[in-house]
């Protein structure tokens, strides 16, 4: 555990819940935590002990990546820890594979309808056609946008270009219909202590994904983060070849704001590490550390003009394979669009065809 992570609460210690199996984390709430075949390698899901329309059942939320593996997982939990009951719902709270990866498979497995934002769920459409489009993860326009910004090595855009299908196998389709969810709404989910149907408001968030779905219930004083609230590491802001002058870091800050009036003592599930308390605590060290990366970046190019591939090196100092490197690129350049957006740099595009940036 970091020194930040003391500075934390973890309600349930270092118990984690087994793939396949379920633990309660507030009534009628459950944590199930599944397998990814990355570096960051487990995604957390939530299964609602719910009502709806007349029945009695369970809101999934969130899915994993498509894999047999975490499909033998959710058959485990539907033949031993639904109680009998059906599922009544997919909800997902933004596009990225491991999220929103099974939704098609879980909806027609249960005959049930995808929860989900309009930002995000056109975004995975267009990112599961199956021409890279809109994904930094690879394919022509990754590489393209990826050499635009300093990345030259002929080795790495190779490794790119061959992965225009990554996407798509993690996610091979979609639900083609779904029902939308917005800022503020209030979704009837789960029921509260008298039986009745428990009111979550819908926290929409940007710089991350599109359009990401957070929910709270101040009844049980709950918060389902997804990614935009983790407990031990910093969630990827990036700029995507298909808006190339986004300034996604700002959004993302800017995001944060919306959860600083939620109570200190919510209890937060989120979608990597574990549930944990101290919202507030974790709002300051988020804003901290990009004010660090940031006075970082700023430097660098003012010592000199720098591309995004520069700025890798500095506000990570260490190597990545061609998927941890993606993440890192896009980061870099968000960091580097949230200083030229402030005033604080000027991009100028060389003679080579590489934007750098300097200081103003």
């Amino acid at each position: 555990m970091n020194a930040l992570e003391h500075q934390l609460q973890y309600p349930y210690g270092d118990t984690l819940p087994e793939p396949g199996t379920r633990q309660e984390v507030a009534p009628g709430i459950y944590w199930l935590r599944m397998p990814l075949p990355f570096a960051l390698d487990h995604i957390n899901l939530w299964l609602v002990r719910d009502r709806l329309d007349g029945r009695d059942g369970w809101t999934i939320i969130d899915c994993g990546i498509t894999n047999d593996t975490i499909q033998a997982h959710w058959e485990s939990i539907f033949a031993h820890h639904l109680d009998g009951l059906p599922v009544l719902r997919v909800l997902v709270t933004h596009c990225h594979p491991d999220h929103v990866g099974l939704a098609h498979w879980l909806c027609k497995r249960w005959d049930v309808r995808l929860w989900m934002s309009l930002g995000d769920y056109m975004t995975a459409r267009v990112m599961n056609s199956g021409t890279g489009a809109g994904s930094n993860a690879g394919g022509d326009f990754a590489a393209s946008h990826f050499e635009r910004h300093g990345l030259t090595d002929p080795e790495n855009l190779e490794k790119l270009r061959a992965r225009k299908s990554y996407y798509p196998s993690l996610v091979p389709d979609l639900p083609t219909q779904y029902r939308r969810l917005m800022d503020d709404d209030v979704v009837k989910l789960g029921l509260d202590d008298a039986g009745s149907p428990a009111e979550w408001r819908v926290i929409t968030g940007f710089g991350h994904a599109p359009e990401h779905v957070a929910l709270y219930n101040a009844a049980s004083n709950v918060l389902i983060s997804g990614d935009m609230v983790l407990p031990r590491i910093s969630t990827n802001v990036s700029v995507f070849d298909m808006e190339p002058e986004a300034n996604p870091l700002q959004l993302y800050l800017d995001s944060l704001g919306k959860y600083e009036d939620l109570p200190a003592d919510v209890l937060i599930l989120p979608s990597h590490g574990r549930p944990f308390r101290n919202l507030h605590t974790r709002l300051r060290q988020l804003h901290e550390h990009h004010v660090d990366r940031l006075a970082e970046t700023l430097a660098a190019c003012t010592e000199r003009p720098c591309h995004a591939h520069d700025i890798v090196g500095v506000i990570f100092r260490r190597q990545f394979d061609i998927h941890q490197l993606t993440f890192a690129m896009g980061e870099a350049l968000a960091h580097l669009h949230a200083l030229w957006h402030r005033g604080e740099l000027v991009r100028e595009l060389g003679e080579d065809g590489i934007y750098r940036f300097r200081a103003a």
